[in-house]
């Protein structure tokens, strides 16, 4: 054979096996990644397919499917009640993705979990029937947050203290997810994603601000565990007025007629004392008081509901003006709804708090379990004599002090007010707080975290008390009915 050839026959014989090795790589390795890229229409034209799953609450779906006219996408995703329920269903859009249950539980909900197929499926690569997601909302609970927080731009979660249900999770502003699920939703999704109050940010789970003076309760849980204080009925060495210290700023008390000097726990959340919990957090020291907060859930990265919920934060490395503040709830001390409700349960429960989630069980389309996450558990973090006395605390601040609008006929509730400092010096609107708790006939629980960040209240009127004690009480009367 001529030189040549023979060397030319030799290079494409290279040739030809290099685009064999090539392709046996791309069809055994890198296969998934392309099948699973997200610029990959046909995952959509496959997800898009068939009618989804559903996403049910107490025993009807809160989901749906429709099918569309024309195009390469068979059906689209439809709500009932879409902007009562859009802080727990998130939104399954064509275009745009998936968020919260409708993103985490995809593959179930479109019938590509391979926990849904039979072997024969297995064997022939079928699609399977899409799954269901069941989850523990409270339609009740949920519709009076909704109906009581109307206007407001604000955030409410309420939580079963003992088992940690969810049971109503809402944000204010909201939106209605089957705006944006077709494919030709590019103006509703441009206006929603362009609305200064942003309602598509989930207030109660993922926007963490100043809790104000709900914070307070886990600083007196710190006093107490750490023996700083015996009781709640106990005088705490506390001048009133009181300088910040190492600086010559006075701290205010929100009464100035308030009997705050040297305040008991009780009397100082009565009347909101802030002079008391500031002493009280440098007495401490921003150590025990971390410590505290941490049990509660505060630093914690990954909280799962199995959304996950943005990092509330007790902060580190302060001097003593700065633990002062903390103790009230201010300087760099942040938390979500869902924080300040978990705060409330704890105490509720006897000091133990029981794992928060949202979601019950993840069916297959005949109904059978394929996950069932019951109850997720429950850990210490007080003692139950000081959630003892933080509940007959709360009960006062209810019956006698800063949240009588909170008040339920026949039921036991106990709760804290806040009103959190907004911008700088104070210059904005003020964030109006309410966490509480309520026990009813049967055994009955609740507990709840409200936040108004703005209304149309004057901002001499901005309180916890008169903003968000009255939709933490209708929430709680609607699951204690």
């Amino acid at each position: 054979m001529n030189k040549t050839i023979r060397h030319t026959s030799v290079f494409v014989l290279l040739l030809v096996l290099a685009l064999l090795v090539r392709a046996t790589w791309v069809q055994f390795h890198d296969s998934k990644a392309l099948a699973d890229d997200k610029l990959n229409r046909r995952n959509v034209i496959e997800q898009y397919a068939y009618p989804l799953g559903d996403i049910i609450v107490a025993g009807d779906a809160v989901t749906g499917s429709k099918r569309t006219k024309g195009g390469d996408l068979a059906y689209k995703r439809t709500y009932k009640d879409g902007p009562l329920y859009s802080a727990v269903t998130g939104y399954s859009s064509q275009v745009y993705g998936a968020t919260q249950l409708e993103g985490i539980y995809k593959d179930v909900l479109d019938g590509t979990d391979n926990r849904l197929k039979n072997p024969l499926d297995t064997l022939t690569n079928k699609r399977a029937d899409p799954g269901d997601v069941l989850t523990t909302i409270d339609p009740a609970v949920q519709k009076a947050a909704y109906k009581a927080l109307g206007d407001k731009k604000g955030a409410a979660v309420a939580v079963d203290p003992k088992t940690g249900k969810i049971l109503g999770m809402v944000s204010t502003p909201s939106y209605d997810p089957s705006k944006i699920s077709g494919s030709t939703d590019g103006d509703a999704w441009k206006a929603l994603t362009s609305d200064e109050d942003k309602p598509m940010v989930n207030r109660a789970l993922r926007q963490p601000l100043p809790p104000g003076s709900t914070f307070k309760l886990v600083v007196a849980a710190a006093a107490l565990e750490s023996g700083l204080y015996g009781s709640v009925d106990e005088k705490t060495a506390s001048p009133d007025p009181y300088t910040l210290p190492g600086t010559r700023t006075v701290l205010k008390n929100e009464n100035a007629s308030a009997p705050c000097a040297d305040a008991t726990i009780r009397t100082a959340l009565r009347y909101s004392c802030n002079n008391v919990f500031a002493k009280m957090a440098v007495d401490l020291g921003q150590d025990k008081v971390k410590a505290q907060a941490e049990k509660f859930g505060f630093n914690a990265d990954k909280l799962d509901v199995p959304v996950r919920a943005a990092k509330s934060s007790y902060p580190s490395g302060m001097d003593k003006a700065q633990t002062a503040l903390t103790g009230i709830g201010q300087f760099d001390v942040t938390a979500t709804p869902l924080q300040m409700a978990l705060v409330s349960a704890a105490i509720a429960n006897g000091g133990e708090l029981a794992s928060p989630h949202m979601v019950s069980k993840v069916t297959d389309a005949d109904g059978n379990v394929l996950r069932d996450y019951g109850d997720g558990g429950s850990k210490r973090v007080m003692s139950a004599g000081t959630a003892e006395g933080l509940q007959s605390a709360m009960r006062t601040v209810v019956e006698e002090g800063t949240g009588t609008n909170a008040k339920i006929d026949g039921a036991v509730v106990g709760g804290k007010t806040g009103t959190a400092q907004h911008g700088e010096n104070n210059s904005k609107t003020p964030y109006a707080w309410f966490t509480s708790y309520a026990k009813g006939a049967g055994g009955k629980e609740v507990a709840v975290a409200v936040i108004v960040e703005s209304s149309d209240a004057a901002r001499s009127e901005v309180s916890g008390n008169g903003l968000a004690a009255p939709v933490a009480s209708a929430m709680m009367r609607a699951a204690l009915r």
